[in-house]
């Protein structure tokens, strides 16, 4: 039985309540329940240069820290944690990026830049959208987008 109520339906949920419930419907198997995606961990090459600019940029709250795991865990605003681990080994990044929903892409990017933030690039579209593009201290791309604009530009 699944927490909210429902049965498990199909073989890949019985006995594996750590897999995704599966129903059948009329385009075929699909999820009954979405799963919540809400821990990523990057490896860094310096926990707190890397903590200093996701707080300092992003405004990302800083959720605990392990320090003998050499591990920074940070919170977004809904909850989800992006947990940075020093890397025993130079980091590439391999053109990993990271997306952030905002209220509006323009108007942050305005605020920001008045606030001495560097940007790769500014607001403008993109093959995955209209937004625009930080990059950390380890070379990730942090791009912002707001639905509103993803949907008229």
């Amino acid at each position: 039985m699944h927490p909210s109520g429902g049965k498990r339906i199909g073989d890949l949920a019985a006995g594996h309540p750590w897999r995704p419930i599966i129903k059948q419907s009329k385009c075929g198997w699909g999820y009954r329940d979405m799963m919540k995606f809400d821990h990523l961990r990057i490896p860094v090459t310096d926990t707190a240069r890397s903590r200093d600019w996701y707080v300092t940029t992003l405004g990302l709250k800083v959720e605990f820290e392990v320090p003998d795991r050499r591990t920074i865990a940070l919170q977004d605003s809904e909850g989800f944690a992006i947990f940075l681990q020093q890397a025993s080994s130079p980091v590439t990044p391999h053109g990993c990026a990271l997306w952030f929903g905002v209220t509006d892409v323009d108007a942050t990017f305005a605020e920001w830049s008045a606030r001495g933030v560097k940007f790769a690039h500014g607001p403008r579209k993109s093959y995955w959208g209209y937004g625009l593009e930080l990059v950390d201290p380890d070379g990730y791309f942090v791009r912002l987008w707001d639905e509103h604009s993803m949907k008229e530009k």
